[in-house]
């Protein structure tokens, strides 16, 4: 199966240029370049021979062994293997989480006296803020 350069990057870029089944991290350029770090395959979470489409929510970014390995499976139990049950966030998803996680902790100054707010506002932004965007589902 061929793919653009424009449908590749965004493939890549769905999880932030890592794998999508073990983590590791990938290469954009080395793309079905067997052998080389960080190679990569586009991997179907629903194999194409089960019912699979090329559509965007069904293709992902996997190093070359890892897509080997899964083969027809099921994409839960090879990332399960990994101890992984989510692929990895892309960067728009880490953005939303790091917004979110921001005014949750902003919100702490309802939790403290009046004097302590506006310390709690600024402190309670940063760390949801950091909180949000370290967040992995996994």
């Amino acid at each position: 199966m061929s793919f653009t350069e424009d449908k590749l990057d965004r493939i890549y870029q769905r999880t932030e240029g890592r794998c999508h089944i073990c983590r590791k991290q990938l290469s954009l350029r080395n793309y079905g370049v067997f052998g080389k770090r960080g190679a990569w395959e586009v991997e179907h979470s629903k194999p194409r021979s089960k019912g699979g489409t090329d559509h965007m929510n069904n293709l992902y970014a996997a190093c070359i062994p890892c897509n080997r390995i899964k083969g027809n499976s099921s994409t839960t139990s090879a990332r399960s293997t990994n101890g992984y049950r989510c692929a990895p966030l892309s960067q728009a998803k880490r953005g939303e989480n790091t917004v979110a996680g921001g005014v949750v902790g902003a919100l702490a100054f309802l939790l403290v006296p009046p004097h302590l707010r506006l310390a709690a506002v600024v402190v309670g932004g940063v760390v949801g803020a950091v909180v949000g965007k370290s967040y992995e589902p996994d």
